[in-house]
């Protein structure tokens, strides 16, 4: 079941929610689709939606936050070591105007392999069994929400089941990101809040961000009202509650009807504890090609090229640097 809360309410919250803890929602079901519609109206007028799944015990939710700490308590020429070739997979951090951010990036974190490679590169001294349990676990829980979000996606804009199935599969390349955000005890600004990470879009296909400890500080930017300026927004940070981004590659698929989310973190003064929080980011091994028949009529003209390389994108950034999320992909694949 889920639930469309009163945009703009006193007191009630502006995003939509899809519960996704009802055993009775499965493709086909009026429940399914319901969400569906939920989901695509989402993504399009914000860019992402709250997700509500209780596969995450207290037990397991706390040992991954454990594991995230020990990570990051690691040496720093450690943790900036390369992990794989892929551009903006592994360390993220030591940046002068972001000093209380730091991420670490883990490749195709679904298979235990390639968990252990991560490990060994961190604690080669150490196995380090029980850190990869404990993340494979967790991730393939969340990837469960991320799976079900790009499904409910391809599906509400008429797909065929057949081919919705291949484009899940194409579209399942995974990194997992631990990310830490220092409080603000030893930063000396007067401000009352300070930038935790600054303002961007991901480079994914969806993106899955669970604030891990509780802690708030995600930040989206959106309009509430048609007539309003676009304004920053709060994520409440709650148990069994997932954030689901739209990425860049899902806006160009989509032929711009989804929004890429913009948002940031915020970390205010009298924080005292560093924020943990953990996100799973959906890309393309291959091409990912625009259903034309689809996304393009009248009323939406073709505003990129058909066909998207995901990781040549990721590589284009990195050596551009355009850091304006429009900008940025009409210079890569903008008509």
């Amino acid at each position: 079941m889920m639930k469309l809360n009163d945009v703009g309410s006193q007191g009630v919250s502006p995003f939509y929610v899809v519960d996704l803890r009802d055993e009775n929602m499965k493709p086909g079901t009026e429940a399914w689709r319901s969400a569906c519609r939920v989901v695509r109206t989402a993504l399009e007028e914000h860019g992402c939606f709250v997700a509500r799944f209780d596969k995450v015990s207290e037990e397991l939710c706390n040992s991954v936050v454990e594991s995230v700490k020990e990570l990051f308590s690691l040496p720093l020429e450690t943790k900036k070591q390369k992990t794989n070739e892929k551009p903006f997979h592994g360390y993220i951090g030591s940046v002068p105007w972001l000093p209380l951010y730091e991420s670490i990036g883990i490749d195709n974190p679904l298979s235990m392999d390639a968990l252990q490679n991560f490990a060994h590169i961190m604690w080669p001294q150490q196995g380090k069994n029980t850190f990869c349990e404990r993340i494979n676990e967790y991730v393939r829980v969340m990837s469960e929400v991320e799976v079900m979000a790009r499904r409910m996606v391809f599906e509400s804009y008429g797909m065929k089941m057949e081919r919705c199935e291949s484009l899940i599969e194409e579209t399942s390349e995974y990194v997992f990101r631990c990310l830490e955000y220092k409080a603000r005890s030893d930063i000396e600004e007067e401000d009352e809040s300070v930038l935790g990470l600054e303002s961007h879009t991901d480079l994914s296909i969806i993106s899955v961000i669970h604030q891990i400890n509780n802690l708030n500080g995600l930040q989206v930017k959106m309009r509430i009202h048609d007539d309003d300026q676009e304004q920053w927004v709060a994520v409440d940070a709650l148990p069994n509650s997932f954030v689901v981004f739209a990425g860049d590659a899902l806006q160009v698929w989509s032929n711009g009807r989804i929004k890429s989310c913009v948002h940031r973190v915020e970390m205010k003064k009298e924080r005292k504890v560093n924020r943990y929080a953990t996100g799973i980011f959906s890309f393309c091994g291959n091409k990912l090609e625009m259903p034309e028949e689809i996304m393009v009529d009248e009323e939406h003209p073709l505003r990129y090229k058909p066909t998207f390389h995901h990781y040549d994108y990721l590589g284009f950034f990195q050596d551009t640097k355009i850091t304006q999320p429009q900008a940025r992909m009409n210079a890569y694949c903008g008509i």
